[in-house]
């Protein structure tokens, strides 16, 4: 599934594609948002970090929410 930041200050998101059901990743950003930093593991290993204090908003598009390639729009 794909989680999409954004941050304060910045005109580019910072886009994720994780692990894990809509639920659990929720759960993950609200306990991540309690302390200075929030820190996500994408699905190749690599630990992003986003100071909670810069995040304007989150975006977290289930697996139904996927990229349709074609005239089925």
């Amino acid at each position: 599934m794909e989680v999409k930041i954004g941050v304060i200050y910045s005109a580019k998101e910072q886009q994720l594609e994780v692990e894990g059901t809509e639920d659990s990743v929720a759960a993950c950003i609200d306990a991540g948002l309690a302390g200075p930093m929030l820190w996500l593991t994408d699905t190749k290993g690599r630990r992003v970090g986003v100071p909670t204090d810069k995040i304007a908003y989150i975006e977290i598009l289930g697996d139904e929410a996927t990229k349709k390639v074609g005239f089925g729009r």
